[in-house]
């Protein structure tokens, strides 16, 4: 397909652009898409400084900044890899980077992370795979697409060895879960998995919206508003207090809607907090290191 074709498909914001490129073909792409579109961008990079060749891929998105005439920015973290490793390699990407930069993600990443918050118990919000926080100018674009933009770029772009490593979840994910279901139901699951989280993003706006008028610390009030509203009050109000919007999974919501239900007075959540149950209200606490809660 065309690069001009592609152009249609992708949703670049106004003004001048701060376009997030690893040296991947997805990050690649999107680089070659705004140059065609004759936008005006800024390239950064940011070198986690792990692997062995991160200066290789630094140099190489350097190189293309430079043989394009456009802006370069480097920021360097200097990382531990741990069983953590993504989830915090993810948010201090994002601290280093302009708020509102572009990312490359595709409709296959969409599609991965469908499945990867469905299989993680995330609930509607996880399934609804929203991707908020930073501009996604191709998110409509498949992986397919973007190899193909850097092909007809004339682009080769840089290879991570660790997209390759199956202990990775989300790379099993990629090559082989979504491999397997399209060859038992002989269909793209890409497309579909998409479809699914427009569909449950359609759904979840409406329960938010009621469950941003409801009081998630009122016992009475959650047990009787229908049962994934009263969820959705509750997995907000985890998230604003913990701060951590990753782990509020449904079986967080299951414990803390014991609760309220008055089957247990307390709850652990996310993060060594809990939630306690007292005169028909919620409080939520911050455990201490000797075990007991502080508000």
């Amino acid at each position: 397909m065309a690069i001009a074709e592609l152009l249609g498909r992708c949703s670049f914001p106004d003004g001048h652009l701060h376009l997030g490129v690893s040296g991947g073909a997805d990050s690649i792409a999107m680089a070659v898409l705004a140059r065609s579109a004759g936008r005006s961008f800024t390239i950064w990079h940011v070198d986690h400084g792990v692997r062995p060749s991160s200066a290789d891929d630094a140099a190489f998105v350097r190189d293309l900044a430079t043989a394009w005439g456009v802006p370069f920015e480097y920021r360097r973290l200097d990382l531990d890899p741990s069983a953590n490793f993504e989830a915090t390699a993810r948010r201090l990407r994002y601290d280093v980077l302009p708020a509102d930069v572009c990312v490359a993600h595709t409709a296959n990443d969409r599609a991965e992370t469908v499945l990867l918050n469905l299989f993680r118990g995330a609930g509607l919000t996880g399934t609804a795979a929203r991707m908020g926080r930073a501009h996604r100018p191709i998110l409509h674009l498949t992986r397919a697409d973007t190899v193909a933009v850097c092909g007809e770029a004339g682009v080769v772009p840089r290879h991570d060895p660790t997209n390759d490593d199956m202990a990775m979840t989300r790379n099993a994910v990629r090559h082989r879960l979504l491999t397997e279901i399209a060859e038992v139901f002989e269909a793209d699951p890409v497309p579909l998995l998409n479809r699914h989280a427009d569909l449950v993003a359609d759904a979840l706006a409406l329960i938010e919206t009621a469950a941003a008028e409801l009081d998630p610390t009122d016992v009475h009030a959650l047990r009787s508003a229908p049962r994934a509203v009263a969820s959705e009050a509750l997995r907000a109000w985890i998230q604003q207090e913990s701060g951590d919007p990753y782990r509020v999974d449904t079986a967080t919501i299951e414990r803390v809607w014991q609760v309220v239900a008055g089957e247990r007075q307390a709850a652990e959540t996310v993060g060594g907090h809990r939630v306690t149950r007292s005169k028909g209200r919620l409080s939520f606490s911050v455990t201490s290191d000797h075990g007991q809660a502080r508000t």
